[in-house]
């Protein structure tokens, strides 16, 4: 992998790389990037899709890297961390005068010690980075003392050369590495220049870039939104009243909407209107009356925007982000796209196409898969009860939930539960809590860090919980040797931009279903697969509740992108399988308290 990066982006190119766990996928491309930037004088961009593995790289395995490469080539490259404006405080925010700045009605007397708490720390702070704020605050508090990109008022703002945000771009344009997250690539694919020139990029839990430039790029207009701007007009001392009156007209015009807008009513069109008039008017030179002008301009301009309603709260989506991604972000430089689940079906073309590297423009592309360190024949099964009815919508079989239950009773706990809803999560709670004398777990009903560490703790317990879960968590060990899955995570057949993805791939002669609604299935159920093994010495199964993953013409696509492990419909070989691990766990803890 170290070779295959490097040459890419030595030679400029476009490189496609699935890891499996336990490759040492960091590492393996870590040190090309260091190397690359110590010989070359280059700058590389290496972005993740959470705040978590940012963090262990900035503070982990960066460093190693920087060490090592420092004794082999004499060079010692910098390193900078970059996130989004939102993860710092905002100094001219913090000293507008006045609580209407910081609080809305009634937020004063139920969270004004915490509001006063964080004002007081980024005063005294040096980086305003939100996680050297402990303990921490709740979101809707530090959204008092921060602003988005589209509200910060960059070089007019009074205080910009003491920015947090600001001193940390510095940084990261006297950096060779500058470590990032995928929501900063969705800024950057808006237009708005916030990364640092860059000869090289490597875009680490790939599979997750469309998704999280899709959620950067969407537009949001609700109550809480029209409330926001109407306090910043009181701030700036600012009449308010027309821009309210407009915005209640349009919470009043969504009121019976719900869904996508096909065609947007006359009644939403011109409240948005007199709302951007009404800024114009009055706040026309502040970033963040300007950013919101521009997403009623997107929301209206019925190109290329999936708008719908919900809850009383207008949407706006980009039908397609490849062309951003392919334009902002990976053009002229080269690009490195890596996660242990980027095939679907048995290939990279999807991948490709979602994220435009199959665009001409971007000259050709490579994938190559380097395979895992484990022995998934051996260590794995993959069990699907294929005599199980279909999933319905409302929720799990009670055979499907029995069954659930006989693999838990034979391995004895340590089972990872795996729910494409909420609802189903905790009826299946329930269900086991009824008919099982092992500990049940159940996301929400504790901080979900709080869940996963006491499942790890205790290898007889059982964690249940929703797509947070699908991916993201490393439990190494005996304490996940069962990995349940409720059914096939196909989008919901009334989301409105897999909807309007669909409809628009099948008009241009395409199969929209297998593009749109396959493709995200299949990589969420590799995902989630992957929970299962996450060393060598790992062993268990993964069960999947859902027949069609056999019966259907597309279940051959969707195992295509799972780990290649032991398949089986026999519930017994499955039942058999766990018990010998359950009571292989019972002799080590007998020999341990001997």
């Amino acid at each position: 992998m170290a070779e295959a990066v490097y040459d890419a982006l030595d030679g400029g190119g476009h490189l496609l790389v699935q890891a499996g766990t336990g490759t040492g996928k960091s590492m393996g491309y870590l040190v090309p990037v260091a190397m690359w930037c110590a010989k070359t004088g280059g700058r590389a961009i290496v972005s993740t899709a959470t705040l978590a593995l940012q963090r262990q790289i900035t503070q982990e395995d960066a460093p190693r890297v920087v060490d090592a490469v420092a004794e082999a080539t004499g060079v010692r490259v910098k390193t900078a961390l970059l996130k989004g404006w939102q993860n710092y405080a905002c100094l001219k925010r913090i000293n507008q005068d006045g609580q209407e700045a910081l609080f809305g009605d009634g937020e004063a007397t139920r969270m004004g010690e915490q509001v006063v708490r964080a004002r007081q720390w980024a005063l005294e702070s040096e980086t305003g980075d939100r996680d050297a704020l402990v303990p921490g605050v709740p979101d809707l508090v530090w959204r008092q003392i921060s602003v988005s990109k589209q509200e910060c008022d960059g070089r007019e703002c009074p205080l910009f050369t003491e920015c947090f945000p600001e001193k940390a771009r510095q940084a990261a344009m006297e950096a060779d590495i500058v470590i990032t997250n995928h929501a900063m690539l969705g800024v950057q694919s808006s237009g708005i220049e916030v990364l640092p020139p860059a000869g090289a990029i490597v875009v680490d839990e790939a599979h997750d870039l469309v998704g999280r430039v899709t959620n950067q790029l969407t537009i949001r207009i609700g109550s809480s939104d029209i409330s926001r701007i109407s306090r910043m007009m009181r701030g700036l001392g600012k009449l308010d009243s027309e821009f309210v009156r407009h915005g209640d007209s349009l919470l009043a015009a969504l009121k019976d909407v719900d869904g996508r807008m096909r065609l947007i009513p006359d009644s939403v069109r011109e409240s948005l209107g007199a709302m951007a008039r009404a800024l114009k008017e009055s706040c026309e030179s502040e970033q963040w009356a300007k950013a919101f002008m521009k997403d009623v301009d997107d929301l209206l301009a019925d190109d290329g925007c999936v708008v719908w309603a919900s809850e009383q709260t207008l949407y706006g989506a980009p039908l397609d982000v490849a062309g951003p991604i392919a334009d902002k972000i990976f053009a002229e430089r080269a690009t490195v796209l890596t996660s242990a689940t980027l095939e679907v079906g048995g290939s990279f073309k999807p991948m490709a196409h979602q994220v435009g590297l199959a665009f001409p423009s971007q000259g050709p592309w490579e994938g190559i898969d380097v395979g895992s360190p484990f022995d998934y024949g051996r260590q794995g099964i993959l069990y699907v009860g294929a005599d199980l009815p279909p999933p319905g919508r409302d929720g799990q079989s009670d055979e499907a939930l029995e069954r659930m239950a006989e693999l838990i009773r034979s391995s004895g706990g340590g089972a990872l539960g795996l729910f494409s809803s909420r609802r189903g999560a905790e009826a299946a709670a329930e269900y086991l809590r009824k008919h099982l004398d092992v500990p049940i777990l159940c996301q929400g009903e504790d901080q979900l860090s709080t869940l996963v560490d006491q499942f790890k703790a205790d290898e007889h317990s059982c964690l249940i919980g929703t797509l947070s879960l699908w991916q993201g968590i490393d439990i190494p060990g005996p304490a996940c040797r069962l990995v349940l899955i409720d059914r096939i995570p196909f989008p919901r057949p009334d989301d409105p931009v897999s909807q309007a993805r669909t409809e628009q791939i099948s008009r241009h002669g395409g199969n929209g279903f297998m593009q749109v609604s396959a493709t995200h299935a299949a990589i969420l159920l590799a995902q989630a697969a992957g929970r299962l093994l996450r060393s060598t010495s790992d062993r268990g199964v993964v069960a999947v509740f859902d027949s069609r993953l056999l019966t259907k013409a597309y279940g051959a696509y969707l195992r295509a992108g799972m780990p290649p492990m032991w398949p089986t419909s026999d519930l017994e070989i499955a039942k058999t399988s766990l018990e010998r691990l359950s009571q292989s766990l019972v002799t080590t803890e007998q020999s341990s308290r001997a």
